[in-house]
Parts: C-alpha cells; sequence; structure tokens
C-alpha cells in the first residue's frame, strides 16, 4: 500500500492518509452508486473530513508539498472542480502560497465562470478523489480553451491505484484502489444491498 513516498518526516503514506478518513468516519461500507456511474461496496466520504479543518489542512499541506516537489517551475493558480475540488483546492493553494480559482458546471460543461486568466498561466488542478478522473479531463478541456498551461493536476486519494491516465502528470497523495463494477455486472453480495448515491456529479 505504499505509494512511494520519501524525504521528509511531514510526507503522509496511503496508511496516514486512510487514517485520516477513518478518524473523521469516512470510509464507509454497503452499495454505493459512485459519480463516475460504477458501483462499489466502498465510499470515501470526503466531506467528513473536510468538516475538519485541522484534518484538511494537514492532508493538504502534504499534498502541497509533493506538488512542490513534482513540479518545477512556478504555479500562478490552483484550480479545483466544483464541488469536490473546492475545499482542497483551496487549502492546498493555501500552502502553495498561490491564488485558488474553481471551475463550475454551465448546462454540463465545466466553465471558468467568476474569474479571469491569461494566458500561458501555469496551473495546477486539485481534486478530492479521482476514480475515472473525468472531472480532472473536463477542467483541463476548459482551461487549455482558455490557453492555460495545465502542469499537472493533484489528489488526495487515487481510487485508480495510479490506473486512471487524466492527460498530465497526476500527483496523488495516496493510492487506494478499492472494487468498483458496472451496474450490470455486480457480484452477488453486492447486489443484494440497495444502492444509494452521495456522489455530487448532477450538481
Amino acid at each position: 500500500m505504499h505509494n512511494g513516498q520519501t524525504g521528509n518526516g511531514s510526507a503522509m503514506s496511503t496508511e496516514d492518509v486512510l487514517a485520516v478518513f477513518r478518524s473523521a468516519g469516512a470510509v464507509l461500507e454497503g452499495h454505493f452508486i459512485l459519480t463516475s456511474g460504477l458501483r462499489s461496496p466502498v465510499f470515501l466520504q470526503k466531506a467528513r473530513v473536510f468538516m475538519h479543518a485541522d484534518k484538511t489542512e494537514r492532508l493538504c499541506k502534504a499534498l502541497a508539498e509533493k506538488i512542490r516537489a513534482e513540479v518545477s517551475g512556478r504555479i500562478d493558480y490552483v484550480v479545483g472542480p466544483a464541488i469536490g475540488g473546492l475545499i482542497p483546492a483551496y487549502e492546498t493553494s493555501r500552502h502553495l502560497g498561490v491564488p485558488a480559482i474553481w471551475v463550475e458546471r454551465e448546462q454540463g460543461v465545466f466553465r471558468l465562470r467568476r474569474f479571469d486568466m491569461e494566458k500561458g498561466a501555469r496551473v495546477v488542478i486539485v481534486e478530492d478523489i479521482v476514480t475515472t478522473g473525468l472531472s480532472i479531463r473536463e477542467t483541463i478541456e476548459c482551461l487549455r480553451g482558455l490557453g492555460a498551461e495545465v502542469v499537472a493536476a493533484a489528489c488526495i486519494i487515487d481510487r485508480s491505484a495510479g490506473k486512471t491516465d487524466v492527460g498530465v502528470p497526476l500527483i496523488a497523495l495516496a493510492e487506494y484502489e478499492v472494487p468498483a463494477y458496472p451496474a450490470d455486472a455486480l457480484p452477488p453480495e453486492l447486489a443484494a444491498i440497495p444502492a444509494v448515491k452521495p456522489g455530487s456529479r448532477n450538481i
């Protein structure tokens, strides 16, 4: 489960990150419809972590340190996809010392509605949890359309354990692969439990 981090003592392992989630009661078990549409017996309810400023700060400070170590050159903005990316992008930007802005859906498409961004701006996208990477890819499309350079994406947890290709380097504080199934290919024990949908893609 170790995600290859070395260096100073403040680096967090995958187990460290999951311990923060567990301490907030954020590792749920049942039958969940993920934002991606896939089904899973485990759901990471990051909202329960982000309720707590101290837990959020610890995770995002470690993520900022990892971004700083892996991204060469300046970073002009941290961009979070709404809604899930708002809090981690803001808190990570605080530790990077750069402004945080966000994209939000307008008729289902991500737009940078409330901010201006100069052409050539160097941007890191920060997301909470990545499963398929769709929100990051859509954010990249939006930002490139504005002439920005997306130098990397980052997340607290990569649920694909490095399998997801978002089109730019993906910096994950933790990699934690949990099973995810198409709705028409559920194992019997999962199919026997009513499904609930806790995510935010439809907002």
